[in-house]
């Protein structure tokens, strides 16, 4: 469903004889700008629903509903009840074949009746799954992933599953335009004219697009909207042998999270399940070379990791040891040269409130897992044990690589280490037992800013100067509208500083929070940048000329002008 919010006012923002009795609009594609016929337009609480016809028009009238008797029955303005039966301020359509244009910002001008809403066409991929043998190829398992982008860094997330036909076609429809990989799931081989429960047992190892030997090599999938992309894939038989892997230190009943990676190489396809009966690590796996790990989540974590080598044979009498979680813990070193008392924070932890001090009562720090795949659990803070306690550590870390957040009420984390790593552009590694060094961060407050204007952004036109009707509370009503840009300020490679965005006024002006010191290249798009990597220097290269670098030293304060940069310019 896409949700689109107009800038048509309630019928209260203007009296009853101005304002707006029906809103009448077209739906469109975003992509070829032609009208969508037999689309559906409805309004969030259903009261207002219809279809396009041929030319993708539609039209709703708003009732009026007279003053009653009844106090509940709404607010009044002349006589008129301006809830419930006014003109909806939001609008969705929607349409099989179509999916959300998140582009999509219509600017109508106050008591405007037109609305142009738009829908992206649907991107698809299919193709067709053969095998080597008589088996008709139905019901094979395909698994799709998508690049996105969290946090300034891309990742690659589920996108959906599919299932071969008999033919061996399938199909994954209500693609957005992006990035994808695609793989099978293995499969045991199910042909009665080859299948001998006695002898060898065959399988399909999953196949990563186009022949891949693991998901990192495999190839991607560029879609835009509207196409639909072709892919062919062919599964390879091979001899598959049972693996079963005795797990220590695990308490009855328990379950495990069990990862399995081909020659080491973090990423989806094989598998291999816990079974909690025989406390063990069981299933099968084809000829190779194989990391397997396995995780206890809880108030306690404990983790194991094994190489398995499989050749021509079955592996029966392999053992792991779970290790426990460790602590990683946190100096703070501060360097404030402000005096100014920042309070206190309380804590109730769940007997007895008490006052926190010390950097514990500003800062916060947490652990976020930096494998796409991995088994790695974020990390956070241990809570305090009492107002005496101000130590900062992070219990029942398991092992694997964390990106490290820190977020303070005061100041700014200038430098975040863990020996020679720098955490703010490294990840933090964590070995076997939770073993890694103390992370030290150094805290400052002497920020700077930035202000300036948007240059190409036409501010709103004045009110009229006639008086306005009010609500009973006595508020004039307005219709906010969309922001006029997004402001990026993101850190140049070699520089300090933390990537910020900058909320823009109606006028294109805008004024930043306190910013870190450091060099920072300055963007205004046109539309939020969900995708922007901005954590990635080669990706960020692209815009080296579309925005200016502002150095800012402690205390200053920096005035700029940014040229918009319109999504068609990308």
């Amino acid at each position: 469903m896409l949700l689109l919010s107009t800038t048509t006012p309630p019928v209260s923002a203007q009296s009853s004889s101005d304002a707006p009795d029906s809103i009448h609009g077209t739906v469109v594609n975003a992509v070829t700008h032609e009208a969508i016929p037999r689309a559906l337009v409805v309004s969030p609480d259903e009261r207002f629903a219809t279809m396009t016809d041929g030319q993708g028009r539609f039209e709703f009238t708003a009732p009026q509903v007279h003053e009653s008797a009844d106090p509940a029955a709404g607010t009044f303005v002349g006589g008129v009840r301006i809830h419930e039966t006014n003109l909806p301020d939001v609008l969705s359509a929607r349409k099989p074949g179509f999916l959300e244009d998140s582009n999509n910002r219509p600017t109508l001008a106050q008591n405007a009746k037109e609305l142009s809403l738009s829908l992206v066409p649907e991107a698809i991929i299919a193709g067709q799954v053969s095998l080597p043998t008589s088996e008709a190829p139905d019901s094979i398992q395909l698994q799709l992933y998508r690049r996105q982008v969290q946090d300034g860094r891309a990742h690659w997330v589920p996108a959906g599953t599919a299932v071969s036909r008999s033919t061996g076609e399938f199909r994954f429809a209500d693609l957005h335009a992006g990035t994808y990989k695609l793989l099978t799931r293995e499969l045991l081989d199910r042909d009665p004219l080859t299948f001998d429960p006695r002898g060898q047992l065959y399988g399909y190892p999953p196949v990563y697009y186009q022949d891949a030997a693991d998901f990192d090599s495999a190839t991607t999938i560029e879609l835009s909207a509207g196409e639909t992309a072709q892919a062919h894939i062919s599964l390879v038989q091979q001899p598959y042998y049972n693996v079963k892997i005795a797990v220590e230190n695990v308490p009855p009943g328990l379950g495990l999270n069990v990862n399995v990676y081909s020659q080491g190489r973090n990423g989806p396809g094989y598998s291999l399940g816990y079974n909690a009966g025989t406390r063990s690590i069981d299933g099968m796996l084809p000829n190779g070379t194989y990391t397997v790990e396995a995780t206890r989540f809880g108030q306690t974590t404990s983790s194991g990791l094994l190489t398995l080598n499989i050749k021509g044979a079955a592996v029966e009498g392999a053992h792991m040891t779970l290790v426990p979680g460790g602590s990683v813990p946190i100096n703070v070193k501060e360097e404030f040269t402000s005096k100014e008392d920042e309070g206190t924070a309380t804590f109730n932890n769940g007997k007895r409130t008490f006052n926190l001090r010390g950097p514990r009562r500003y800062l916060n720090v947490n652990l976020e897992s930096a494998d796409e795949f991995g088994r790695a659990q974020n990390g956070f803070l241990r809570p305090p044990k009492g107002p005496e306690d101000d130590a900062l550590v992070i219990e029942n870390v398991a092992p694997g690589r964390y990106w490290v957040r820190v977020q303070t009420a005061r100041g700014y984390a200038a430098s975040v280490r863990s020996g020679t790593t720098d955490l703010q552009r490294e990840p933090l590694v964590v070995g076997a037992g939770g073993a890694a060094s103390p992370i030290e961060i150094t805290m400052l407050d002497d920020t700077a800013t930035i202000d300036g204007n948007v240059d190409g952004i036409v501010p709103p036109a004045s009110p009229s100067s006639a008086p306005q009707p009010e609500l009973e509370t006595g508020a004039p009503v307005s219709a906010p509208g969309p922001a006029p840009a997004h402001i990026y300020c993101i850190p140049l490679p070699d520089s300090s500083g933390e990537a910020a965005q900058i909320a823009v006024n109606p006028d294109g002006s805008f004024a930043s929070q306190p910013l870190p010191p450091g060099t920072y290249r300055v963007l205004a798009f046109d539309r939020e940048q969900p995708q922007l990597e901005y954590r990635n220097p080669e990706a960020m290269k692209t815009y080296d000329n579309m925005g200016p670098a502002v150095r800012l030293s402690g205390g200053q304060k920096e005035h700029v002008t940014l040229h918009l940069i319109l999504t068609s310019e990308q």
